[in-house]
């Protein structure tokens, strides 16, 4: 029997719908935006739970219209089908906003330059900040499918000492571990916003290659396997005295957590044992300050003051090069507001779904230090990754 779900473009059941409308309704009155045009994959599915070729539009006042190219058959109150953008505004008609957003922090500029003669009159709005702030805090659904990717990758996490083999190199154990996360539900799709950075299924550091420098921004880098994607595994042999450290896609369900964990062959030196404890002090520290209102620049420079106080400074997100995060919002996209940086203005918000990732880099050793991904709540902290923490050895 065909599912009538497979056709109806919202998917999401009313009250969830109706809540995630509201709330970018909010923000929209906030910056004074009469009406929004999304075209983005990750905003397309935060507002009908689904991906399609084509555009929503979002008044401030009446209903939404779904201008759809792909794929047929799509069906529901408000869906237009058009075979070019410039058909979107027989629809609109006589009810052209006074100003409009548009994605562009993340739309092509071609694709920017067809839509804005649609609203010749209209005052231009940046719709990507809007939809960056609305993503922030999670609704109910997502907040249920972000705790089911959690516990997902925990389950896969349990099974990575299974899978290593001696003589394995870290290209080797990726591939392993991809293959697990896999066969165990992971969509595979890494979604990252901003600045052409790129991953495949995560990040798998051994040893030495933890010390070299990544063009993109994340908190570790890696050399990888070739210059057109150079971060991540290298291909280095996984050998005694040093470390493994795996953060791999935790995306389930259209909504990604954001783990990791630390594993080693033979005995480590004290330095590195005491940087990844360095690393849980941190995630315990900052988690009882982590409560809505809270300034998140306020818990980098708590974090940097443990780390000062340890001595550990040198280490600190790198080595060679240092990141100037610990922390992020996740969700749609692996990189969401807020972030915990020593400029940012953000402020913690109920419901922000937050990955802490302090981490040290040790030369010769490689990276140790854990990431747990929380849900904020009024009155405390709720970890959805909670796999054990202390390094685990391949070899014991």
């Amino acid at each position: 029997m065909e599912n009538i779900l497979e056709h109806r473009l919202i998917l999401w059941d009313r009250d969830e719908y109706c809540q995630r409308l509201s709330s970018i309704r909010s923000h929209m009155l906030e910056s004074s935006t009469e009406a929004i045009i999304l075209a983005d994959n990750a905003n397309l599915y935060y507002i009908t739970g689904r991906v399609f070729a084509g555009y929503a539009y979002i008044p401030a006042k009446g209903e939404p219209i779904y201008f759809v190219r792909r794929p047929v058959e799509l069906t529901g109150d408000g869906v237009v089908y058009i075979r070019k953008p410039e058909e979107i505004t027989a629809s609109i008609g006589m009810s052209a906003p006074a100003t409009i957003g548009i994605e562009i922090d993340v739309l092509p500029y071609s694709t920017v330059q067809r839509l804005l003669p649609l609203f010749p009159d209209a005052e231009l709005k940046n719709a990507s900040a809007i939809m960056r702030n609305v993503r922030a805090v999670k609704p109910p659904m997502a907040l249920r499918k972000l705790r089911e990717s959690g516990e997902r990758q925990v389950r896969v996490y349990s099974r990575i000492p299974g899978l290593f083999q001696e003589g394995m190199s870290d290209y080797d154990l990726q591939i392993a571990i991809e293959n697990l996360c896999r066969r165990e539900g992971c969509l595979g799709q890494f979604r990252i916003s901003g600045d052409s950075m790129e991953l495949y299924m995560g990040n798998l550091l051994a040893g030495r290659n933890a010390d070299a420098p990544s063009p993109y921004d994340f908190a570790m880098g890696g050399a990888g396997m070739d210059p057109s994607l150079p971060v991540g595994a290298n291909g280095t042999l996984i050998t005694p005295g040093t470390t493994v450290m795996v953060d791999m896609n935790g995306n389930f369900n259209g909504y990604m957590t954001d783990m990791t964990r630390v594993f080693a062959l033979g005995k480590l030196d004290q330095l590195a044992l005491k940087a990844h404890q360095c690393s849980i002090d941190i995630h315990r520290s900052l988690c009882d300050m982590m409560h809505p209102g809270i300034q998140a620049k306020l818990l980098w420079e708590k974090a940097d003051e443990i780390v000062s106080e340890a001595g550990l400074k040198p280490y600190y997100m790198g080595h060679r090069q240092h990141a100037g995060f610990i922390g992020h919002g996740v969700g749609i996209e692996i990189n969401e507001l807020p972030v915990i940086a020593p400029r940012s203005r953000d402020i913690i918000r109920e419901h922000n779904v937050i990955a802490l990732e302090p981490k040290f880099v040790i030369p010769d050793t490689g990276a140790v230090g854990i990431e747990n991904t929380y849900i904020v709540h009024s009155d405390h902290v709720e970890c959805i990754t909670p796999a054990p923490e202390e390094i685990i050895y391949f070899d014991r």
